[in-house]
């Protein structure tokens, strides 16, 4: 199975313009994610429509490819991306991975456990989500979760909190029932990745603005993975400093060993 790892970058960020450029001890983050996918892909790009990204993963040695700048969407990008790639090499891709660039410290455990689901030829699909911890708020709407069917096909995807819990005090819900907070890493056949990315969206996907909602509703099965590991995803100048002293603390215990 041929997969390849994409990693769509934009420098414009409504919250956190640069962000993949942002350092992370010493080192970009978009570089920090780079190398964490290519400790478990044998064929890793960075997609992105600026220039500065662009130079960055040069400088770092990666390899990079340029996308337009109208993309809504990453999945939108890795399309684009898939084409331009198989083209350049000469490869025929069965599956497509695409990693988030403000997920500095994606584990390869993650990686695999996506990209394995497609020995399943029924998977079209695949997202990976974890258990909220009892700290954690389940009705943070930055925050989408997810319900299955007993096949682990997503049902559906929401910023409120599902199932809705009759009878119990909101704030009991958690203890009541597993909830699943998604993480935004998407595997797709290949194929379904250039059909999805040429559906109209859709009312869900405009109602919650999760474009995954786009793809149930036309009759797309998402398969989804659970990890117990946790992930440290940077949507704000805020979230970048706990990162920053993540890496500190991580280094800091390598030098030990």
């Amino acid at each position: 199975m041929n997969t390849l790892a994409l990693i769509p970058a934009r420098y414009a960020s409504t919250r956190f313009p640069g962000k993949p450029l942002a350092l992370i001890a010493g080192k970009p983050m978009i570089q920090w994610v780079y190398q964490r996918a290519s400790e478990v892909f044998d064929h890793t790009y960075v997609a992105t429509d600026d220039e500065r990204i662009a130079n960055t993963v040069k400088e770092f040695g990666g390899k990079v490819v340029m996308t337009s700048n109208t993309h809504q969407s990453g999945t939108d990008r890795c399309a684009e991306a898939l084409n331009t790639v198989e083209a350049l090499i000469s490869i025929k891709f069965d599956v497509v991975v695409n990693i988030q660039g403000d997920e500095p410290f994606i584990q390869a455990q993650q990686l695999k456990k996506v990209t394995n689901s497609f020995t399943d030829n029924t998977v079209q699909i695949a997202t990976l989500v974890k258990a909220f911890g009892t700290n954690e708020d389940i009705f943070n709407p930055n925050t989408p979760k997810v319900i299955t069917d007993i096949n682990s096909n997503a049902i559906y995807f929401s910023r409120s909190a599902i199932p809705f819990i009759r009878g119990k005090e909101k704030e009991d819900w958690k203890y009541n029932r597993k909830f699943f907070k998604h993480i935004g890493l998407y595997a797709y056949r290949a194929d379904t990745l250039k059909e999805i990315t040429q559906l109209p969206q859709s009312p869900l996907e405009l109602s919650e603005s999760l474009e995954q909602l786009r793809w149930i509703e036309n009759g797309y099965r998402i398969r989804v993975v659970e990890t117990d590991l946790e992930t440290l995803a940077v949507d704000t100048p805020e979230d970048l400093e706990r990162v920053k002293e993540y890496a500190h603390s991580m280094l800091n215990d390598y030098d030990k060993d």
